[in-house]
């Protein structure tokens, strides 16, 4: 079967509109949650989110394409005949919110299939490709999608592309759902409270393997294993037991044919919400009872990018990889019962050639990934 390799990346974040500023600032801890100016806040749970000043824009047009234009920007050619995934969780709603003040006419960009055409006609794409929709774990749901198709010799390569703005319209709905913290998350802290929303997102280009060769790709990450499952539980709040993100991860173990002990660090979720870092925790004790893995959070620097989450991780995981170190978690200081031996606020390094990067979505999806080191 074919082996498929993460072939170009992409990211844009609130600490770094590249790959290289995003991973260092991570590294040194810095913070990307700041007070939101954007719109009142004065009756929401929350002032914080992770907002990227760049891509604020004219009222006629929606912030999802300038942060989508400074993605794709990054980007070298990308094979025509790729197929196209998208990941928006959001789209373009805060067009809406300009219609409703009579600012902005509602055009096709405000249907969910508008950000994969735009970005289909931006880079000359054949496929105009979908958007997938799986609350906060699309993204890594649409990277299995596409590592599917590639196997499957459905497609050679297949983009990915993966993102969200923080529009007063979920910041509001957060909001009204009590999960937003009024101070910038602190992932699996003992004293958190919420999560802290952010903006931005990812483009990966995936492709087989000996097409990359064949092509002269530089590349050091394979997709080693996948697993989706659903604990089907609450509308919004995950399983307590964690059942369905312990069997999201046991089949990315299985596919990939390895054992918990063969994972160097686990890139986790962590939204910093008291149901779903206690959640994350009950799954990973089960799954790896007393191997102890680095563990961390990137949302406690750069909150929770929703449709862009899993995106940002995986790309930014094919660095961690390569230089061997795991960042450490911003905000997080007195670890949550069961934590202690699993996440850490300091970077460190491992050696092991496999990654895990988990992510979970409202309605009980869960989503896992294994990446692998290579040529590296």
């Amino acid at each position: 079967m074919r082996n498929v390799v993460i072939a170009q990346t992409s990211v844009v974040t609130s600490v770094g509109t590249d790959m290289d500023t995003t991973f260092q600032s991570f590294l040194n801890s810095i913070p990307g949650i700041i007070k939101n100016d954007r719109y009142s806040t004065k009756n929401y749970r929350s002032d914080y989110a992770a907002l990227i000043k760049e891509i604020e824009t004219p009222e006629n047009r929606s912030s999802l394409l300038n942060l989508t234009d400074l993605i794709i920007k990054q980007l070298n050619d990308i094979p025509e005949d790729s197929l196209l995934l998208a990941s928006t969780a959001q789209g373009c709603v805060d067009l809406f919110e300009k219609n409703e003040k009579n600012q902005c006419p509602i055009n096709k960009l405000s249907l969910p299939s508008g950000i994969p055409n735009y970005i289909a006609e931006k880079l000359n794409l054949q496929d105009k490709g979908m958007n997938i929709n799986s609350a906060c774990a699309s993204p890594t749901i649409a990277i299995i999608k596409g590592t599917q198709m590639i196997k499957s010799k459905r497609a050679d390569s297949v983009l990915i592309f993966c993102a969200d703005i923080v529009s007063e319209f979920v910041f509001s709905g957060f909001s009204s759902l009590n999960a937003i913290s009024d101070k910038p998350t602190r992932p699996f802290d003992i004293k958190r409270d919420g999560m802290s929303l952010g903006e931005g997102g990812a483009a990966i280009l995936l492709m087989d393997e000996e097409l990359a060769r064949k092509n002269s790709i530089n590349y050091n990450t394979s997709i080693a294993g996948f697993g989706i499952a659903s604990d089907a539980t609450h509308i919004t709040a995950p399983a307590p037991d964690g059942c369905g993100l312990i069997i999201a991860i046991r089949n990315a173990l299985k596919t990939a044919k390895i054992t918990p002990d063969n994972i160097g660090a686990i890139n986790t979720h962590g939204t910093g919400t008291i149901y779903n870092d206690s959640m994350e925790i009950e799954a990973l004790s089960t799954v790896f009872q007393d191997i102890t893995i680095p563990g961390n959070s990137i949302k406690g620097s750069i909150g929770h990018t929703m449709g862009g989450a899993g995106g940002i991780e995986a790309a930014i995981g094919t660095l961690m990889l390569k230089e061997r170190i795991l960042p450490g978690t911003h905000g997080f200081s007195d670890p949550e019962k069961g934590a202690e031996n699993l996440i850490s606020k300091d970077n460190v390094s491992f050696d092991k050639e496999y990654l895990l990067s988990t992510n979970s979505g409202f309605a009980g999806t869960n989503a896992a990934l294994v990446l692998k080191r290579i040529n590296c």
